[in-house]
C-alpha cells in the first residue's frame, strides 16, 4: 500500500459519487467513466479513504456516519474555498438546489463552465471533470452544492446544508 499523505480534493468528489450511486456492486470503471476520472486516480482515492476509515476495507461500502462527519465537521479546515472572481458557470452552494429554494439566487456562486448559464462568484472545484460529472448525475450534483456551502457558508447556510447532508447521507 502506498504511503499516506492526506486527503486529496478529488477523493471528495469520489467519496460523493459513491454515496451518490447507492450500489455496494459498483464497478470501478463505470465509476470512473462516470465522473471523467482515470481508473488508477480513483483507485488511488479509495486506497486513502480506506486507510482514513471513510470506505470499509472491501473498497465498496461507504462508512455513511464517518463520512457525514468529515464533511461538516472536516471539509471546511481541510477544503476551504471562498468566492473568486465573476465567470460564467454552473450554480452551486447555496446558489443550487436544494438551498436555492430557502436562499434564492442572488449573488450566485458557481462552478467555472464555458456552458454555464449563470453569471456569478466563482468556487474552486475539487476536481475538473467534477461539472460534467455532476451535468450527468443530479444526486451527485446535489451532494457537491451541499458540501461547497459548507466550505463557503455562513452559519445558517452551513446549518441548513448539514442537515439536508444527514438527511441524503445517513439513510
Amino acid at each position: 500500500m502506498k504511503q499516506h499523505n492526506g486527503m486529496r480534493p478529488q477523493d471528495v468528489l469520489i467519496l460523493l459519487k459513491i454515496l451518490s450511486l447507492n450500489d455496494k456492486g459498483f464497478k470501478l470503471i463505470d465509476l470512473c467513466q462516470s465522473i471523467g476520472v482515470s481508473l488508477s486516480e480513483v483507485s488511488d482515492s479509495i486506497s486513502r479513504s480506506v486507510f482514513a476509515h471513510l470506505i470499509a476495507p472491501d473498497k465498496k461500502t461507504p462508512m455513511r456516519k464517518a463520512i457525514y462527519e468529515f464533511l461538516v465537521h472536516g471539509l471546511p479546515y481541510v477544503f476551504p474555498a471562498q468566492p473568486g472572481a465573476l465567470v460564467v458557470g454552473i450554480p452551486t452552494a447555496y446558489s443550487a438546489e436544494p438551498l436555492s429554494d430557502t436562499f434564492g439566487v442572488e449573488d450566485p456562486v458557481v462552478w467555472s463552465d464555458t456552458e454555464g448559464v449563470i453569471k456569478g462568484q466563482e468556487i474552486p472545484v475539487f476536481h475538473p471533470k467534477q461539472g460534467q460529472a455532476a451535468k450527468a448525475d443530479k444526486n451527485l450534483y446535489e451532494l457537491l452544492a451541499l458540501t461547497d456551502a459548507l466550505r463557503i457558508g455562513k452559519a445558517r447556510e452551513k446549518k441548513i446544508a448539514g442537515e439536508e447532508l444527514k438527511k441524503r447521507i445517513l439513510i
